[in-house]
Formats: structure tokens, sequence, C-alpha cells
């Protein structure tokens, strides 16, 4: 009887401790896309030479990998079509360096987040004290098999608290999404598959804005359909069969016990109070980027 209490118990904790990365995920997503809605990042890419496209989003989110080929970006990417990866990577490289991206990347962030949320928040106690924990969630993250993650650990801390926040938020999401990409490779799931159960997930980018910013051509598009189809996958709808809704249930679980560490080390507590202080600042950006309820 001990034995099953025991058992009964770990499987809760687990539970919890994968609920609670799937929350501080999304509660702290929004501080790190600003460096692909905002204007500013996009403003400072531009004045590198980098125009046209996505290629400040190719650019920016790459260069930490430093000049790599395109099926790099590619592979460590996973839901873009390589003909649209093809289009920014290397090419960007021949008018700019990674080094000076990264640095226009960090500038357009200072800009962004003192516009959006002001100066006095940026240089808050508050928000030092989310740069800590955040920081400190972060020094129990691996490497290995987690390459877009591991390229960004690589790059040494700024100095300012709102900064080493974007940071912090940039190393946890990679790693997040390292692993998401290795439980849809072990689903079996292909880029154009990832994002058509993805998208009868119902959350996130719908499918006009999916594949007007994810480069797959409309032949390419519909023969995934009829895949996902045969595969029992999605019906005719579009929607998910009870197959598919599983396997994707599967996949978001396997994303988040692969995301856990982080926020285990920091406990719930803690990890409570990081979400407490990043929620009101994640809202309001949102809010400015794309209309969403402040």
């Amino acid at each position: 009887m001990a034995d099953s209490a025991s058992n009964t118990d770990t499987s809760e904790s687990d539970a919890a401790d994968l609920k609670l990365a799937r929350a501080a995920h999304r509660t702290l997503e929004p501080l790190h896309i600003v460096a692909y809605f905002a204007p500013e990042p996009g403003e400072r890419y531009a004045a590198l030479g980098i125009k046209g496209g996505m290629r400040g989003y190719f650019a920016s989110r790459s260069a930490a990998l430093g000049r790599v080929p395109a099926e790099v970006v590619v592979s460590t990417f996973y839901n873009f079509a390589p003909s649209l990866v093809a289009q920014a990577i290397p090419s960007v490289w021949e008018v700019t360096t990674p080094e000076a991206v990264q640095e226009a990347r960090y500038a357009g962030i200072d800009a962004a987040y003192r516009r959006m949320l002001g100066d006095d928040v940026v240089e808050s106690d508050a928000m030092a004290e989310a740069a800590a924990l955040a920081r400190e969630a972060t020094t129990v993250l691996r490497i290995e098999g987690r390459p877009l993650y591991a390229a960004h650990a690589s790059l040494p801390w700024p100095d300012d608290a709102h900064l080493q926040l974007f940071h912090a938020q940039t190393l946890l999401r990679e790693h997040r999404g390292d692993g998401h990409i290795a439980a849809l490779v072990l689903a079996g799931l292909d880029p154009l598959d990832a994002l058509l159960t993805y998208l009868a997930h119902g959350q996130g980018m719908n499918e006009a804005m999916t594949r007007a910013t994810r480069g797959w051509s409309d032949p390419e598009w519909e023969a995934a359909v009829v895949r996902a189809r045969k595969r029992g996958l999605i019906d005719d709808e579009g929607a998910f069969t009870p197959a598919g809704a599983a396997q994707r249930e599967s996949i978001e679980w396997q994303t988040d016990g692969a995301a856990a560490a982080p926020y285990r080390h920091l406990g719930s507590e803690r990890t409570e109070r990081l979400r407490e202080l990043a929620r009101p600042w994640a809202r309001k950006v949102s809010h400015d980027m794309f209309g969403a309820p402040a």
C-alpha cells in the first residue's frame, strides 16, 4: 500500500510540474516575441541592410548559430519551407554579420520595451527581481540535443535587467522548442504535418497567417492535407479526429515534460512569483502588438 501511495504522489507531482511549465511558457512568451512583432528590432535590421519579407526574422533568430547554411536553419526552425529560409540564409550575411544582428536585436528590444512598458518599469526593482528569477531558472538547462538553445546559451548575458529577462526567456523558449521538435519527430510528424495538427489544435495563428508566413506552396500544403486525412489525424473539415487529438495532447505533454526542469528548480512559489511579475508586462506588449486585451 505504501508503494502505491508513493507512486500516486509522484504522478500528481509530475503532472503539477508539467502544468506549471506550460503556464510559465504562456505567461512569458510575449516578452520574447517582441523581437519579431514589435517594429523597433525590424527597423534596426533594416538599417543593417536586411530588408524584405522575413529576412530579419531568420537573421535575428539564427544569428546565434553563426554563418551556417540554410539547411541548419531549416532543421532547427523546423516548420518553415526550405525555399523560404533560402531567401534569407545565407545571403543576409553578405550585407552584415551575426554579431551586428545580435547587437541590433538587443538595441531593438531595449527600445521596444521602453516604449511599451516605460522607463519606470524597465528600470524598476520588480524588473530586476523578475530577471533574477528567470536567469536562475536557466541555470539547470542542458545543451545536449538542444542545438538552437545551445547557440543562444553560448552568448554573453547582457547587463541591463530587462535585457537579461529577455535573454532568459529566449533561452527558456528555445530550449522548449528544441524539445518540441524532438516530440514531433518521434511522433512521425514532418513540418507540414506539425502545422496542420497545430491548426487543428485551435491555438496560435490561423490558417491564412500560417500559410502566409511559413512559405509552403499550395500543392505542398494540399498534399499534406491528404496525407493527414489518410493517417486519420484530421477530418474533411481539417478538425482533429480522436486519434489526432490524442496524438497532439501527447506531444504537448512531452514538450512540457522536457521543459519542466527550470520551473521544478525554481519551485512553484518562485515560478508563480515570476509569472505574477511578468504577467502585466506580457499583457501590455501583447495589447500593443496584436490588440489583445491588456
